[in-house]
């Protein structure tokens, strides 16, 4: 049985078994922490992670992402979500940009910190982000990838 193959799956049900450790906080935590799980788990087996890298992945990603995802609001994350496709598109590598919600007060960044092109020809960008919620700051890596469209999609 080839162990990559059941990677998804069983990256999916990992984040879906931390999300619920969310029941009753919101349905942005939960999807924060399932998202963020999910993330940080085809993060770690991308790196060439072992089953407990994976699983520190999930966990890791997921704790962040519950609790950056019960503090951000919609406006927080549209903010962001412009900064990050203006960065990945047009900053060169080490150049910040920065968003902030003058309604929350919250506030973020993205570093592109890499660009490369993948064996299937997609461009592909490595960074670096933070997010500020209440003077708590709360850094995470990720890379992204230009979809046909001309959106970057986390990978």
């Amino acid at each position: 049985m080839n162990i990559r193959k059941l990677l998804p799956v069983a990256v999916a049900v990992m984040a879906l078994a931390l999300s619920a450790c969310y029941q009753g906080h919101g349905p942005k935590t939960q999807i924060g922490a399932l998202g963020g799980a999910a993330a940080g788990g085809l993060i770690a087996a991308a790196a060439g992670g072992g089953a407990a890298g994976i699983a520190a992945g999930v966990i890791g990603g997921g704790l962040l992402g519950g609790a950056l995802g019960s503090h951000l609001d919609s406006q927080d994350r549209a903010y962001a979500y412009r900064t990050q496709q203006y960065a990945l598109e047009t900053a060169p590598a080490g150049r910040t940009s920065t968003w902030h919600n003058p309604d929350s007060g919250h506030s973020g960044t993205y570093t592109p910190t890499s660009t490369y092109q993948s064996p299937s020809g997609t461009y592909c960008r490595e960074f670096q982000q933070t997010v500020n919620v209440g003077g708590r700051v709360e850094r995470a890596y990720g890379q992204a990838c230009r979809q046909p469209d001309g959106s970057w999609k986390m990978v």
